[in-house]
């Protein structure tokens, strides 16, 4: 395995007043060509800091991708401490300097000698055109290793990347394809589903390895192969997901790139069936998780934020007496929430939420985390309740993440 450390320098970075956004992407585009990322690391815009970043990312990496440093003022010292860690001169690069003055002139601007500066690179680098901006990316080899500095303006640097440092790296290290294949679970705990797949686990063929990625009642199980024929791999995946399939079905909502939401909708669109949605401790999320997506007007009528007693009453019908005698939080409460928004958007099923998602609310007999979800439809009216934690966002995304799934299963679990 190639192994590869993305060395991005800024003190913007460091000091929060922008997001690092290329450690992200250039990690997503390595990964496509069988390069394994082992580090990211960001340092300040001192010679002492990218020197010492550099020294570290040689000693750990094949390929060391950096970023940022490249401008035309003062503050931007990248090129010279590449000399000094490369141990040449700074030259002027008689096809850079082309490249920016057509840049400028392109443009009618007036270039000033600061800009030509931006045609002087390391003497032992290769010119790398950005058609994108006035600064050059640059390629350097060294004891058999790629180091490779571009602009930390995201554009520019993806241009470079996709026009010339990718399909040079492959050629470079003639790297091994890697193929991902995801398979997304809902409903199970990940040492639970650990459980259930331990024996599978430990048979996979070598060349591939399984992560575990767990967030909010979910766990996506995450097969990574490698090798040289992508086909060969994917199809071999393909071959342990159906070994996997039989012990895991029921939890399984689809695979790669689905929602949950989207895969529940397909089946309520293939059932023929509409939903409607009360909320209160969920505050409207449960809804958004549909509706954020194209298409889910085939089957969601309408959802009620009812998160005050008085909606509940007024607008969503329950009983004032079930408030009275059991709260809000409570079995009954959400049992009348769910059959009275299925009745008010003449739905086919409605569903509902109930809860105190904290930080306060809680009571000695209804702590943070107590969460009651109900399902209601031609057949009858049913509730579950949730113990969950102390975490208020938490609690809300678990809980449409839960009584998502339940719908699911009501609906027969995925589109096969």
């Amino acid at each position: 395995m190639i192994k590869a450390e993305i060395l991005n320098i800024g003190d913007e970075i460091l000091y929060g007043q922008i997001t690092n956004t290329n450690a992200q992407w250039i990690s997503a585009e390595l990964d496509k060509i069988g390069i394994r990322v082992v580090r990211h690391s960001v340092v300040s815009d001192t010679e002492e800091a990218i020197l010492e970043g550099l020294q570290e990312a040689e000693k750990r990496a094949d390929v060391v991708l950096i970023t940022g440093g490249l401008g035309p003022t003062k503050d931007d010292i990248t090129k010279k401490t590449l000399c000094k860690f490369f141990d040449v001169k700074l030259i002027r690069h008689p096809e850079a300097l082309r490249a920016v003055t057509h840049f400028f002139e392109s443009r009618g601007r007036e270039m000033l000698e600061v800009n030509r500066q931006q045609a002087d690179l390391p003497e032992n680098a290769e010119y790398i055109p950005n058609l994108k901006g006035t600064a050059p990316g640059m390629w350097f080899e060294k004891n058999g290793k790629i180091f490779v500095s571009m602009p930390g303006v995201p554009h520019e640097m993806q241009f470079i990347m996709q026009s010339y440092v990718l399909e040079n790296l492959q050629k470079f290290f003639h790297t091994p394809c890697i193929v991902h294949k995801m398979i997304k679970t809902v409903g199970i705990g990940e040492s639970y589903l650990a459980r259930e797949i331990e024996t599978w686990e430990n048979n996979l063929p070598e060349n591939l390895k399984l992560a575990y990625l767990p967030a909010f009642g979910m766990v996506r199980l995450r097969i990574t192969g490698l090798g040289y024929d992508q086909e060969a791999v994917r199809r071999q995946i393909e071959q342990e997901v159906d070994k996997v399939l039989p012990l895991i079905d029921k939890y399984v909502y689809g695979f790669d790139d689905d929602d949950l939401a989207i895969a529940v909708g397909r089946l309520l669109v293939q059932n023929k069936k509409t939903l409607a949605i009360a909320e209160s401790c969920t505050g409207g999320y449960l809804a958004h998780c549909f509706t954020q997506h194209a298409g889910s007007s085939e089957y969601l009528k309408g959802a009620l934020v009812a998160y005050s007693n008085e909606i509940k009453i007024n607008v969503l019908g329950v009983k004032k007496e079930t408030i009275e005698q059991f709260g809000a939080v409570s079995e009954q409460t959400v049992l009348e929430m769910a059959s009275n928004i299925r009745k008010l958007c003449n739905a086919d099923i409605g569903i509902a939420t109930s809860g105190i998602a904290g930080p306060g609310g809680a009571t000695p007999t209804k702590p943070v985390g107590t969460i009651w979800v109900a399902y209601a439809d031609e057949n009858g009216t049913s509730a579950k309740l949730y113990q969950l934690g102390n975490d208020r966002m938490v609690n809300i995304q678990v809980t449409a993440n839960l009584l998502i799934d339940w719908l699911r299963r009501k609906q027969g679990g995925r589109v096969k």
